[in-house]
Order: C-alpha cells, then sequence, then structure tokens
C-alpha cells in the first residue's frame, strides 16, 4: 500500500473514533509495568504474592487479542462509551482501552455466579493460564510497616475500591472518571466503591500514594525463592512408584497413584513437616552471601557457634520445637505462634553460652526461634519464639542469645561492622567498645532495669558494614523480647518545610530526646515492639515569660502491627535527663505514623508564680486550637496556653489547614 494511502486510512480512523490494534501493541510495550502494577493493586490478596504476580501479569498480556485476529479487522475504541472524557483520563485512547480490559481481568477474580460454592475460589482464580513457573516463588520486594499497614487495609475492600483506589493515585482519575471506568469494567457499585476508596489512606494521601508506587507494589521487581525442594522430591518418587506399579498391575497401578496424589495434594504439608525435623535438611546460609545480595535480613544471615554440627543436640532442639513440651519452658512475643516448623527452618546458630546450649532458628521469614538447655545441673530446656517478618538492616541487626541476671548476650548480624554501647540517660558520654567474639557472640551488656529506679538505659549504637552501601550507625534497646528494638527521631520541621520522616537516633538533638524519655520505655517491655519513634511534632513559649517546652509523640509499632502511642511533655529542667510528664497514652492506634500525621494533646501545667494553666500543642497542620467546657479559649497557630482551675474540666479541639478538626488525644 503506498504511503500516502496508508496516511489516509489512519486518518480516517482517526476520525471516526477508533485506533488500530498495533497502536494498542505499542502501549502495551510503553505502559506494561504500569498495568502490571494496577492488576496487582486489584487482584485479590488471598492468591498470595507468588500468585498475585504471575496473575497480574497474565492480565495484561492477555489484554490483547488472539493471534488470530487480524489487526486490520479489530478496532479500537478511542475514547470510553459511557463518559468518553473523564474514563480515559490522562494517557492516550490504547493505553485507556487496555487499562479497561485488564480491570476487567482483575475484578473477575473476586466475581463469583450465584450457583457457586462459597468455599471455592472464583472461576477466574482456578482457570490455568499463562505465565507458569515451576521450581520458583516470586514476591515482590518487602517494604517497611507503613507499606505492610497500606497492603493489610486493602486486602479488607473488594476488588472495586482497590481498583478505584489505585486508578486515583497512580493513574490521576478524577472521581467521576473511576466511576465511569468502574461501571464499564462491570464492577458492582462503582460509586460506593470510590466513596469506600477515599477513606484508604487517610490523611496522608500523597504518603499513600508513594507506598503504592514502593517495591512493595511493582510485580515487575521481584525476588525468587526455590518452591518446597523435598516436597517436589517426594512427588517425583510417587510418580516414579505409580509408573512402576502400572507396568506391574494396571488396576492397583491407578489406585496407587491416586492414593500417592492426593496425599499429596489434600496434605501438603506433611512430608515437608516431616523433613522439618531431620538436623540434616536445615537451611544453611554461605558464610559471605550478606554480602552479595540485595535482601538484607535473617535469610542472609550464615550459620555460627561451635555447634553448628552437633546432630543431636539440634535433633532435641527441633523435637522440643515440634513435639509435646511439658518439661520445656516456652515464651512467646504477642501475636506470634508456637506451632512447630511445616519446613525445614534456616540454622542461625549452635553454641555454648553462659552455661547452656544454644540454638537459633529462622522459621520462613516469619520468627526467630531461640532453643536453651543447661549444660550441667537442674533446670529444663527452655523455648522463646518472636515475630520478625519483613526485617531489614537494622532490625536484623541482632537476636538475644543470653540473659543471665542483669545482663544480655547478643549475636550480632555479619553486616555489622562495628559495635559499642552507650547509656541514654548520659547523652554526653561517647559510647565504649564492646567485645564480639570470633562467633558474633558479644561480650555482657547491662539491661535495663526492668522496675524501680532508672539510674540508666544502657543501648547498642551498631554500625553496619560499607559492603552493603548502608553504612551508617544506628540503635537497638533490649526491651525484654528476642529481637531488640531500632530507636529513631524525626526532628520538628521548620517553617514552610515538608514532614520529616524518622533519622537515626545517634545525633545530639536526638540523644537529648531520648535522655529524658528513656525511662518511658519500660513500659513497652514484652509487647513485641519493633521500632520506637521520637517525633518533636511542637514547641511552646510557656505564659509568664518563661522558658519553650518541647512535645514529643513516642510511637511504638510492633512486629504484629498496631502501635502504641505516648505523647510527653518536656518541661525546662535543670537536668537534661529529667524525665518527660506522659500526658497521653493510646494503643492500637496510628496515630504520629505515616498515615496518622495530625495530633493535638494538652495538659495542665504550674508557672513559677502559682497559677495553673491549661497547655495545648498540635502538629504542624492544625490552625487554631479551641478550649471548651470551665475554661474556654482559643488560639491561632498550634499551640494554646490558658488560665485555668488545677481540676477544671477543658475539651480541647484544634482546626486543620485543610479542613476538619481534630480531638485532643488522651
Amino acid at each position: 500500500m503506498p504511503i500516502h494511502q496508508a496516511q489516509q486510512r489512519s486518518a480516517a480512523a482517526s476520525s471516526s473514533g477508533t485506533l488500530g490494534v498495533r497502536q494498542a501493541e505499542a502501549a502495551l510495550v510503553e505502559h506494561y509495568p504500569r498495568l502490571v502494577r494496577l492488576a496487582y493493586v486489584v487482584l485479590p490478596p488471598s492468591l498470595g504474592r507468588h500468585r498475585r504476580v504471575l496473575a497480574a501479569h497474565g492480565a495484561v498480556q492477555r489484554a490483547l487479542p488472539g493471534a488470530r485476529t487480524s489487526p486490520d479487522r479489530l478496532r479500537v475504541p478511542a475514547r470510553s462509551r459511557r463518559s468518553p472524557e473523564a474514563a480515559q483520563g490522562p494517557g492516550p485512547a490504547p493505553y485507556a482501552w487496555m487499562r479497561l480490559r485488564v480491570l476487567r481481568t482483575a475484578l473477575a477474580y473476586e466475581r463469583r455466579p450465584r450457583w457457586w460454592p462459597g468455599r471455592l475460589p472464583a472461576p477466574a482464580a482456578l482457570r490455568p493460564a499463562l505465565p507458569v513457573i515451576w521450581g520458583l516463588r516470586l514476591f515482590p520486594r518487602a517494604g517497611g510497616v507503613d507499606e505492610l499497614v497500606l497492603d493489610r487495609a486493602l486486602s479488607d475492600v473488594t476488588g472495586a475500591v482497590r481498583a478505584a483506589f489505585a486508578l486515583q493515585l497512580l493513574d490521576g482519575l478524577p472521581e467521576a472518571g473511576v466511576r465511569a471506568l468502574l461501571a464499564e469494567a462491570g464492577a458492582d457499585d462503582p460509586a460506593g466503591a470510590v466513596r469506600r476508596a477515599a477513606r484508604l489512606g487517610r490523611p496522608d494521601r500523597a504518603g499513600a500514594q508513594e507506598l503504592l508506587r514502593s517495591g512493595e507494589f511493582d510485580p515487575c521487581t521481584v525476588q525468587t525463592r526455590p518452591s518446597d525442594l523435598l516436597r517436589r522430591r517426594h512427588r517425583v518418587r510417587a510418580v516414579v512408584l505409580a509408573a512402576a506399579l502400572c507396568v506391574v498391575a494396571g488396576t492397583l497401578a491407578v489406585a496407587a497413584e491416586k492414593g500417592v496424589r492426593d496425599a499429596g495434594e489434600e496434605r501438603p504439608g506433611a512430608a515437608a513437616a516431616v523433613a522439618a525435623l531431620d538436623p540434616a535438611a536445615l537451611l544453611r546460609t554461605a558464610a559471605e552471601r550478606w554480602a552479595d545480595t540485595s535482601r538484607i535480613d535473617f535469610t542472609a544471615w550464615p550459620v555460627r557457634g561451635d555447634r553448628r554440627g552437633d546432630g543431636e543436640l539440634l535433633g532435641r532442639a527441633l523435637r522440643a520445637w515440634s513435639g509435646p513440651r511439658r518439661t520445656v519452658r516456652v515464651s512467646t512475643t504477642p501475636g506470634t505462634v508456637a506451632v512447630p516448623p511445616a519446613q525445614p527452618p534456616r540454622l542461625l546458630f549452635a553454641g555454648e553460652v553462659d552455661g547452656a546450649a544454644v540454638v537459633l532458628f529462622h522459621d520462613g521469614g516469619v520468627r526467630v526461634v531461640r532453643y536453651a538447655e543447661p549444660l550441667s545441673g537442674g533446670g529444663g530446656a527452655a523455648l522463646d519464639f518472636a515475630r520478625t517478618d519483613d526485617a531489614d538492616v537494622t532490625t536484623a541487626a541482632a537476636v538475644v542469645v543470653s540473659r543471665t541476671g542483669g545482663k544480655a548476650r547478643f549475636l550480632m548480624a555479619p553486616w555489622i561492622s562495628g559495635t559499642t554501647t552507650r547509656d541514654l540517660l548520659a547523652p554526653d558520654t561517647p559510647g565504649r567498645p564492646l567485645a564480639v567474639g570470633p562467633d558474633g557472640v558479644t561480650a555482657a551488656v547491662e539491661r535495663p532495669a526492668a522496675g524501680g529506679g532508672c539510674g540508666s538505659w544502657p543501648v547498642l549504637q551498631l554500625r553496619s558494614s560499607e559492603r552493603i552501601v548502608e553504612n551508617h550507625a544506628f540503635l537497638l534497646t533490649d526491651l525484654g523480647d528476642l529481637a531488640p528494638a531500632h530507636l529513631t527521631y524525626t526532628p520538628k520541621p521548620g517553617r514552610g518545610a515538608p514532614a520529616r520522616r524518622p533519622r537515626e537516633a545517634t545525633g545530639t538533638e536526638a540523644l537529648l530526646a531520648w535522655a529524658r524519655t528513656a525511662c518511658s520505655l519500660r513500659a513497652l517491655s514484652g509487647s513485641g515492639v519493633r521500632a520506637v519513634n521520637n517525633w518533636a511534632f511542637a514547641e511552646q513559649r510557656l505564659p509568664e515569660g518563661e522558658a519553650s517546652a518541647k512535645w514529643l509523640c513516642t510511637r511504638a509499632d510492633t512486629w504484629r502491627g498496631p502501635g502504641r502511642v505516648l505523647v510527653q511533655f518536656l518541661r525546662p529542667a535543670a537536668s537534661p535527663t529529667a524525665p518527660a510528664a506522659v500526658v497521653a497514652d493510646r494503643d492500637d492506634t496510628a496515630l504520629c505514623s505515616r498515615f496518622g500525621q495530625h495530633i493535638l494533646a494538652g495538659t495542665r501545667w504550674k508557672a513559677a508564680s502559682g497559677r495553673w494553666y491549661v497547655l495545648a500543642a498540635g502538629s504542624r497542620a492544625v490552625r487554631r486550637i479551641e478550649a471548651t467546657g470551665q475554661v474556654r479559649g482559643a488560639a491561632g497557630g498550634p499551640t494554646l496556653a490558658v488560665r485555668a482551675p488545677r481540676d477544671a474540666s477543658v475539651r480541647l479541639t484544634a482546626r486543620l489547614r485543610e479542613g476538619g478538626t481534630l480531638a485532643a488525644v488522651r
């Protein structure tokens, strides 16, 4: 065909509102990662991350018509039929057409006919489709606590709500466009889905958008792990046995093959559970693996300890883990299950520490388990479980191997190049070197006092190796669990500056803040805390010409997800270690996290003159604070001070810059 005729045909197609399939193919190539991410977010999390990755790629790859369809016979609509402009949104028409087909496929994974049994997955989830991968499991890169919170929030809503959320934050569609697109994709109640999606990620929608674009939700950048190798080997043996029986006796062979297949499918963990008790099947990481991997967590720990080859000790530890525990003391951090391992765990350490034989396991990326038995004398064995899912370079940096009296020893991660200890209540005193043995076990370290006085608060100050390009220092503290908690600090932002993120608590300002709040960490002991952040959210000039006071929000994030918040008031003090006053305490809250960046708190304060005041302070988005009740007052800005009797009943509220109100946390 001459070039001018082709140009005329293309112009005619454009003028008639249609575009060729070849342009849709070009859109697929250009926007493939964008479409796959959209499909991954919309697909039901119940599929599991491996199946979601494959299903997301399959949904996009099947969006184009089959190979037998002639590109000249099929035309792609240039505009949506229901809402010509809104449903398309930003981007070319071929991309909008591809997006619609991807959405239809992803939403079908939750669509069940009325007659379909409720216990079975939707028909689309049972239909075999490409791509298929054998012998490997695929996972997007694990994110942090905020990504986990968002992923759990998305798992609690329907696919249509997830689609509305993704279309707004990833594709920038307006609400009208989202409703029209969901309707055309066949979603039930598009308007309701848009309303429910508007509540996700509040109040920091920009932060939620950043999370949605992170590696946690990117199925194009994945990590691989082998599937169950032992189970695969057993299945191969079963197939060989069935084939042999088939040669001997056809009918009996069919029955035997069915029995073997049913045993493998109906009880998929049986073979792996038996193999998990075999010390020879324990996973062992190579010594230098940590320096050549993008995943820096417990899976990169090499096995250490002078008894790592002691099969009898390892066997006793595995049997204590999986069998009756009448003589074994068992402890678990909140939210941690003490069930036997489903697959062979990873061996981290086996050696003798402080008169006991200690074995450390890492189980499937979720738990760290410590087994300890006395070398001599009475006393039974002990088994401790702790959650460590999604650990990183800091939260997987150390594990407690022994606690005796008021001291503890830690096993250091292989990427730790510098170890010191310091006292949080002595912020001006530099850290002291901490000796580490050839097997990675530290010298005994003083533990924070469990009760009574709070004269010191020992912490570990560690430095990661330059070999992992994470050369920085950070603080860990022992709160009674196997994994020590990571301490961070968020300074108050300057005027007009964007909100800051938590940083390592090793600077002067951070150490001074922790010197006044360290003793409040006693309230978090044994609660499975992953990290604790001190956020300086406000500074207030006190009445009657006195100095300034600071307001801190101390947030403890647990391994299981929920967080606890302590709001602390730092009045002027002569001593840099004078304890702050805890003015609010709340459990299971998003306050002071990325998903709860607005806060208002109040307290009563006595001036040097003897007069009492009600003080209040809010975060940077607070533009006005009001006091009602027995005392009334108001002030523009993020702080308030009003005269009030000591026992006056006062209710504090704040107005935010973008609208809305905020009640004081108690």
